[in-house]
């Protein structure tokens, strides 16, 4: 991979650690980065935390990472805001000090309560948000404001389970004023084009485990990307993918980075042969079940309607359970 691309663009939560602790192989795979002048960048939806505290989690994880390296949503978001408004205008936060902060330098004013000076109205997820801040930032935007999310992620995936996200406080408003914001983060174009430009990036590779997030993005910028299992998506949803969300690369976990690029292709099976007959995907042979689920993705991303799997070894049955697939 390091022979291919010039920069890597990482998702952070499921992709590079969970929770309080990095997932296999990412801290050697940014080290490699590292050691290679090959570009690294964190790119995360998360606006709740500065940048300098996203690069201080990582080090404490045993994470390479220097706060240059860092892309929030917070930062995307301000940069829209930005170009879009006149320096000093005033802008109405709904999140954490953090991101108020981004928006400070970026030369506007943050504020905290709807007045007719109000211009713009930032939104990123905050556990301190409250009905009162929402309904601030109705005022605003029903009044003009220029209204710029985060993210309009669902959900936020935590140790106890998933949460609400940043998204569903953005929907609350979207029913509250008939009007829908401009996005700034994964899958929209501005994080990704922010982190692209400041790696000085010709050839990036997005490396993460959503593929509504981090897959569209990379789809919706035009550049390559590698799914890893680590996070949220299953094997199931990988094959459910639309045109839209579909990687270049599938791996388990990283541990797998430093291997020949070509057998992490979807499309690739080394050890697999994969047979469509009407709607039943005949799987032979033996082999690495991540490789299995390569070789699977082209037959159902092509197929008009679902697929159901036949195992015609007992190396493909014990794959496809792994995989969590079924069978029959």
């Amino acid at each position: 991979m390091l022979d291919r691309y010039d920069a890597l663009l990482f998702d952070l939560d499921g992709t590079v650690y969970r929770g309080g602790q990095a997932l296999p192989a990412a801290a050697d795979v940014v080290d490699a980065a590292h050691a290679r002048g090959t570009a690294v960048r964190f790119v995360t939806n998360n606006a709740s935390r500065a940048p300098g505290a996203v690069a201080e989690h990582l080090r404490a994880m045993s994470v390479s990472a220097d706060t240059a390296e860092v892309s929030t949503s917070g930062q995307a978001a301000a940069a829209v805001l930005s170009e879009r408004l006149a320096d000093g205008d005033r802008v109405l936060v709904l999140g954490t000090e953090a991101l108020a902060d981004l928006v400070a330098e970026v030369g506007l004013t943050p504020v905290r309560a709807f007045s007719d000076e109000v211009k713009g109205v930032v939104q990123g997820l905050s556990p301190q948000m409250t009905w009162a801040d929402l309904a601030e930032g109705a005022l605003a935007i029903r009044a003009g404001a220029l209204w710029v999310a985060c993210n309009v992620d669902r959900t936020l995936p935590t140790e106890r389970g998933l949460l609400p996200g940043n998204g569903s406080m953005v929907h609350a408003l979207r029913v509250a004023t008939d009007q829908e914001p401009v996005v700034a983060g994964k899958p929209a174009t501005p994080l990704m084009r922010q982190s692209i430009e400041s790696a000085g990036a010709g050839r990036p590779l997005v490396v993460g485990d959503r593929l509504d997030t981090d897959i569209e993005g990379a789809v919706s910028s035009g550049v390559d990307s590698l799914l890893v299992l680590t996070g949220v998506c299953t094997p199931e949803g990988l094959l459910r993918a639309g045109e839209h969300e579909r990687p270049t690369y599938v791996l388990a976990d990283l541990t797998g980075f430093d291997g020949p690029a070509d057998a992490m292709r979807v499309g690739s099976g080394d050890g697999w042969e994969v047979e469509v007959d009407g709607n039943t995907v005949r799987v032979d042979g033996s082999g690495d079940p991540t490789a299995l689920l390569r070789a699977l993705c082209p037959a159902h991303w092509s197929a008009a309607g679902s697929l159901t799997h036949d195992a015609r070894s007992a190396a493909a049955r014990t794959a496809l359970t792994t995989l969590g697939l079924a069978i029959g």
